[in-house]
């Protein structure tokens, strides 16, 4: 054997000894022209049809084939012989077909043209099963011979290899036929299950999953674990592209994983230090993670879902009785089918048991402090995705301490993966916590892993920060610790946050810790360019304090000038323009920054200062005023810089990047105190021009509707419907509860009708109950209640109560009991009005009665308070003017009420802040006599970025003693929500009077 291939081993003998790359190649270029010129010596020799030498031995040809292939493999061009390849492909002889494969799978592509000429041959050796030679024999079925196994596996290895088009298209089906055939060996089965995997990941769509699940059925039923582990693979290929086809397989699955866990039911040969076949366990579980609904909905334990109940005990074991062991290779293979049992897990979620979510963390939570780095790093990735299930965040919180040690761990890989869990499991309850602990690690930490820390360290101080002023220390801690890992994204987005939140002193607060920051010589570039922008913005909101006046400001700035890049000072330059603008004494130590810098070789800086140095002679003050006033608010995008940031540096399923993406309750407090709050300055009130309050106002434009029902019933002889002198009494109790919490709506000898109602943002709560007061049991009892289309409305209560349009008799109230109505609501758009409730039921005697009522669900039930400064209240103010966001009205009060004093207006203040849900702002009027208030009116509905609509509101209510009179006024985006807002103010005011 050794002297038939003395020829192949001397080849490789020279290459290997060559001592320069130059070397080598010669000897390649020499060997490449002797084989070329022996497959075609010229000269009069005549090729054979296919192109082939059939001058050539079979050693020979054998011998150059493998010369190719070993050049081919060192990286050398080869592009020639394919003639012999496809001669040795159709050779009968297993020893020449053996060569002529692996040098097809090697040297050819399936778009190779002479690629159709081996198409037929490779067809032939997959579906034919002649005797074939081995050696230089006939053909014989006694030992001379072996069957077509070997072949057919040669033939599926190389078409998996070359997978073109053309020769998939062709192929496939004969793949699929073997793979199913009753005749293949286990052998084929298993070359067969992974060629056509490789095929489809070619050809996406080449399988219809539901034609072929009933085919894999009958494999998943074959006992050769071999084969079952190559199916496996094959159909986790196919189930990740067409998933709902392959979900009837569920129970087959779980059959298979059942045998293996609970019976230990595995061939000797497939067992892997006493665990049976891990790698087929591990391809199980893989294709259960991908039908996260598999046991929604299933009561498990009950019948009728019995692979339900196998599976949850399948899991159950493995998860609490894999034991520790000695055999580092049987604790990974043990510790390999464990993650991924709490991978399904996972991927289950809250459809998952919740002692199965906690015993995963229990167990997670130990193996993160073991030694083994491989075991930690695993444990900490796997339990950033469980802790992302609602409801098991607060079991990995518990093991926050040895997360933080792991930080400090020697690798690299673990310190990430901890950076990660601590992130995911950071909320409002440990968040300084955390930032704080990773602030103080940032100091010590290694520079591969600050600027993600820095990263995650912002997102995190934004997403929690209750006080944002706790927000702008710690980005300023992250400048002074690790200022040149601190990218522009993340002080971009402090200007950001320190813009668009004027209420409070944050502006100020930022102001001031900036100008003491840079007020020392020596601090980072990056201090410098906040400073710069936040002093030239709102550095007149410290201007006043002493040591902090404008030229104050210009000298803590301009002392960094020499200092800082191009780019910094283009960011003063603009900060110096308008310190000049606001005090006249900066004006004197500006200009001769700008005349110097006029000439500078930056572009941007010499054309900033030529541009500003020149403002004043080229425009009019009033331009120049409005040229260079603060910056308008900054548009909030559906995910901010540092968000996207992290998307590309950790991909889309990474547990941080979906943390991140997901608002927290400080985000969407934050956003909706930032929704668009309006206002504008008001004249004393005309007492010559008050006209009277309307009766309707009770209930808004609603009541005279209302009254319209109440006609058409008492004008039916055969209903009974609301006396008239019940209706003031109606008003007054619809009134009270717009703006309380609870109470009785509708009262009179037969009914009493009760409502408890609470909000939260756009959603509401209202339970509403029906008493019986008659001496006998109320029969046919329904209630109907509208459903505007600017409610979304779920209705739930007592059977038979709720009328819902098919004709159903209601249900009977004995004598004192009560029925139960509950309303679960949420608001999609601003209303004036609101919805009707139609009560209907008969008395023993056989009267029927109808009551027309309104539920107290009005627009300041969702409102939220939002609390303002004075300035920022008349800035909201005044850019809200025009007819249709102010709704106005002047109400004198009844002749009967004590009048206005200062207790009055206590009540008054206390109807603004707990009735109507709006935040006081104290200090807007110098005068007692007037009581503002800011709230964002709340909704369900959704803009084009996801975020939700919600609608900035403001009122004003104005006393005049003298005339008993008020004013009110309400100033909203939205014409609805003015008009709302006011009437409901006009009557709760009204009956504080009374």
């Amino acid at each position: 054997m050794s002297s038939q291939a003395r020829g192949l081993n001397n080849f490789i003998t020279d290459l290997r000894n060559a001592k320069s790359k130059e070397e080598e190649s010669s000897r390649i270029e020499v060997e490449l022209a002797k084989i070329r010129k022996k497959f075609n010596p010229g000269g009069g020799t005549k090729l054979a049809a296919d192109g082939s030498n059939p001058s050539l031995s079979s050693y020979q040809r054998k011998k150059y084939i493998w010369k190719l292939v070993y050049i081919h493999v060192l990286g050398y061009e080869v592009d020639f012989g394919h003639a012999e390849v496809l001669a040795l492909v159709r050779s009968k002889k297993y020893g020449e077909k053996s060569v002529g494969y692996v040098a097809l799978s090697l040297l050819l592509r399936g778009s190779d043209p002479v690629m159709g000429g081996v198409i037929d041959t490779i067809k032939k050796d997959l579906t034919m099963a002649p005797m074939i030679k081995v050696g230089g024999g006939k053909s014989s079925s006694k030992g001379g011979g072996v069957k077509n196994d070997a072949t057919q596996c040669l033939a599926l290895c190389s078409l998996a290899n070359i997978s073109g088009l053309e020769l998939i298209q062709a192929m496939h089906v004969e793949v699929q036929h073997i793979l199913v055939s009753k005749g293949s060996t286990e052998q084929v089965k298993k070359k067969a299950a992974l060629c056509l995997l490789r095929l489809t990941r070619t050809s996406p769509n080449l399988i219809s999953g539901r034609i072929f699940a009933p085919h894999v059925v009958q494999l998943l039923q074959d006992k050769h674990l071999g084969v079952l582990t190559s199916v496996m693979s094959l159909l986790n290929g196919l189930a990740s592209q067409q998933t709902e086809e392959y979900g009837v397989l569920i129970p087959n699955i779980v059959h298979i994983l059942s045998v293996l866990v609970l019976k230990k039911d595995c061939a000797r040969e497939y067992l892997y230090y006493r665990t049976p076949s891990p790698w087929l366990q591990i391809k199980l579980l893989k294709f259960l993670q991908l039908y996260p609904d598999a046991i929604e909905g299933h009561d498990i334990g009950m019948g009728g879902n019995d692979h339900v109940g196998q599976l949850i005990n399948v899991v159950t074991r493995i998860m609490f009785e894999t034991e520790v062991s000695d055999s580092i290779n049987k604790s990974n293979a043990d510790h390999a089918i464990l993650f991924e049992a709490v991978n399904l897990i996972v991927a289950w979620g809250t459809t998952c048991p919740p002692e199965m979510r906690e015993g995963a963390m229990n167990i997670l939570g130990k193996f993160i402090s073991v030694r083994e780095p491989n075991i930690r790093y695993l444990g900490l990735s796997t339990m950033a995705q469980l802790a992302q299930i609602d409801g098991s965040v607060e079991g990995a919180k518990k093991h926050q301490a040895t997360v933080l040690v792991s930080l400090k761990d020697a690798d690299i890989s673990v310190r990430r993966r901890a950076l990660d869990l601590l992130f995911v499991i950071c909320d409002t309850d440990n968040a300084e916590r955390i930032v704080d602990e990773l602030v103080a690690h940032l100091v010590v930490a290694d520079a591969s892993i600050r600027e993600e820390m820095v990263l995650k360290i912002a997102i995190l101080a934004e997403k929690y920060a209750t006080d944002l002023r706790w927000y702008v220390d710690t980005i300023l801690k992250l400048i002074s610790i690790s200022g040149d890992y601190v990218s522009d994204p993340i002080w971009h987005r402090v200007v950001q946050i320190v813009t668009n939140h004027p209420q409070g002193d944050l502006q100020g607060y930022a102001a001031a810790t900036l100008f003491l920051a840079v007020s020392t010589h020596r601090c980072h570039e990056t201090t410098v360019r906040v400073a710069a922008y936040i002093l030239g913005e709102f550095g007149f909101l410290i201007a006043e304090r002493p040591g902090m006046s404008g030229e104050e400001q210009f000298h803590v700035l301009h002392q960094h000038w020499y200092n800082v890049d191009t780019q910094t000072r283009s960011i003063l330059i603009s900060s110096y323009a308008k310190l000049a603008n606001l005090y006249e004494e900066c004006r004197p130590l500006v200009a001769p920054v700008f005349a110097k810098s006029k000439n500078s070789v930056d572009v941007e800086v010499q054309q900033r200062c030529a541009e500003y140095a020149s403002m004043r002679e080229a425009f009019s003050p009033e331009a120049v005023e409005d040229l260079l006033r603060e910056m308008p608010p900054f548009e909030d995008k559906r995910r901010s810089a540092l968000e996207l940031r992290l998307l590309e540096t950790e991909g889309e399923n990474s547990a941080a990047v979906t943390k991140a993406s997901t608002p927290s309750e400080v985000e969407q407090q934050r956003a909706m105190l930032n929704a668009q709050m309006m206002d504008e300055g008001m004249a004393p009130i005309d007492e010559q021009e008050e006209p009277e309050l309307e009766e309707e106002m009770a209930d808004g434009a609603a009541e005279a509707a209302e009254d319209e029902k109440i006609a058409a019933v008492e004008a039916n002889p055969t209903l009974v419907g609301i006396p008239k002198d019940l209706i003031p009494a109606m008003r007054k109790a619809f009134s009270n509860l717009c703006t309380s919490p609870s109470g009785v709506l509708f009262e009179n000898a037969m009914l009493q009708v009760g409502v408890k109602h609470e909000y939260v943002g756009a959603q509401g709560r209202i339970s509403v109950f029906f008493g019986n007061l008659h001496a006998t049991a109320l029969h046919n009892f329904k209630v109907k209640v509208d459903q505007p289309d600017h409610l979304r409305v779920q209705m739930q209560g007592t059977q038979g109560l709720i009328d819902d349009g098919e004709g159903d008799e209601g249900c009977s109230i004995e004598n004192k009991t009560q029925a139960k109505m509950l309303l679960l609501v949420e608001v999609t758009a601003p209303f004036d009005d609101a919805p009707s409730m139609r009560i209907t039921f008969e008395t023993e005697e056989g009267e029927r009665h109808d009551y027309p009522l309104r539920l107290p669900l009005v627009a300041t039930c969702f409102m939220e308070p939002v609390n303002l400064d004075p300035g920022a209240f008349m800035q909201r103010w005044k850019s809200l003017e025009g007819q249709d966001r102010e709704c106005q009205e002047v109400m004198r009060l009844p002749p009967n009420s004590s009048g206005i004093d200062e207790e009055y207006m206590s009540r008054v203040s206390n109807i603004i802040v707990n009735g109507l849900k709006f935040g006081r702002c104290e200090g807007v009027d110098p005068t007692p006599w007037t009581v503002s208030g800011a709230a964002t009116f709340r909704t369900g509905a959704k803009d084009v970025n996801g975020n939700n609509i919600n609608v900035g509101c403001l009122v004003r209510v104005e006393a005049n003693p003298k005339a008993n009179a008020f004013r009110v006024t309400t100033r909203t985006l939205h014409p609805l929500c003015s008009k709302a807002i006011k009437n409901v103010s006009l009557v709760s005011i009204k009956l504080a009077a009374l």
